[in-house]
């Protein structure tokens, strides 16, 4: 397979099974206890903001944006990022981040939150937080909470909790919807 092969494209809802698939196989049953995937549980993700990397009619990847609050400030939290593991070292993460990163410059949102790698994320542009400015729910280790602001300098001025930005769905402690 050749690197040129794969293509971004924002994701529809008929990729939804393929990527709640790619997302099981990549983070496990783990991942819902998560602080990141807490503040996902009830709410929709971002439209607009999704993208998928397709081969061949194959998803090989994908990202989602979500809507939080942080110290009563829309921002966005960017998460899952998934990709096959046979595909990794294409360039498809980084893609699938560059195509969310720009859509969300065109929204009003001033900033992207994230737990993760900070040397993976930088190459789109992510920094680590001072420790202690921004707080998620739950544990989570202060060195790998990365932003990245959309808005000249914005993450330099963000601080406070981060909060589910709005609930889409009720659901019950296990993830479930109700209703």
């Amino acid at each position: 397979m050749s690197e040129a092969a794969w293509q971004i494209r924002p994701e529809r809802p008929a990729d939804a099974t393929a990527i709640t698939a790619l997302n099981a196989a990549s983070f496990g049953p783990g991942r819902f206890a998560k602080s990141a995937y807490r503040l996902r549980e009830g709410v929709a993700p971002v439209a607009g903001l999704g993208f998928v990397a397709m081969e061949d009619n194959t998803l090989l990847g994908s990202v989602r944006f979500w809507p939080i609050s942080v110290g009563g400030h829309e921002e966005l939290l960017l998460g899952p990022l998934a990709v096959h593991g046979d595909q990794r070292g294409r360039g498809i993460g980084i893609a699938l981040m560059q195509a969310g990163i720009s859509a969300a410059r065109q929204g009003p949102w001033r900033g992207i939150l994230l737990v993760g790698n900070e040397p993976y994320y930088a190459k789109v542009g992510f920094s680590r937080l001072p420790p202690g400015r921004v707080r998620f729910p739950g544990p989570v280790d202060q060195d790998r909470i990365l932003g990245l602001s959309l808005k000249g300098g914005e993450m330099l001025s963000l601080t406070g909790q981060v909060r589910r930005a709005q609930i889409d769905a009720p659901v019950c402690a296990d993830g479930a919807a109700l209703g």
